[in-house]
């Protein structure tokens, strides 16, 4: 559905911006998530990793760098600290010795069984006031957001060169 501008280059501000508004929010619940998380050991950013390994969406690194748009540099730093903490193991593939098969340990799975509960707990706290409709209306939004993005990852924001200078 086309439909016109709805920002003006010469009018638009920070405080108006939706991107602002995304970006702090995205900030308030991962510091609540962060706080949440202390008991266990674990940040925001690490719980896509337990809980990817845990619902087998991703069993390699390669496949959670993919899963969660991490380049390789980050999701192995990542695997490290997990690895260190005690709640991911390393294995070589006994099919392909090049690949590396990702295991989540006792203390990973323990992780993996208390995160719903936190998450359902900071979410609720987060989003105190809403009601469902009001829920469920501010998925449906965020989704067509999403949805908008070009399916070439290299597209721009319809720009031209002329424009950015």
């Amino acid at each position: 559905m086309d439909s016109e501008p709805l920002y003006d280059p010469a009018t638009i501000r920070l405080e108006t911006s939706l991107g602002y508004h995304l970006a702090k929010a995205r900030n308030v619940l991962i510091a609540r998530t962060d706080e949440a998380l202390k008991p266990l050991d674990l940040t925001s950013q690490q719980i896509g990793v337990i809980l990817s390994l845990a619902s087998g969406r991703a069993r390699t690194p390669l496949e959670l760098s993919r899963e969660m748009s991490y380049d390789s540099g980050s999701m192995t730093r990542m695997l490290d600290r997990l690895e260190k903490k005690g709640f991911v193991s390393r294995t070589r593939s006994d099919a392909d010795r090049r690949i590396v098969e990702l295991s989540l340990t006792e203390r990973g799975l323990d992780a993996a069984a208390q995160l719903p509960a936190i998450g359902a707990a900071v979410l609720n706290e987060q989003l105190h006031g809403f009601s469902r409709s009001e829920l469920d209306l501010l998925i449906a939004m965020l989704a067509r957001i999403i949805g908008n993005s070009p399916t070439d990852a290299s597209a721009g924001c319809g720009l031209d060169e002329s424009d950015a200078d």
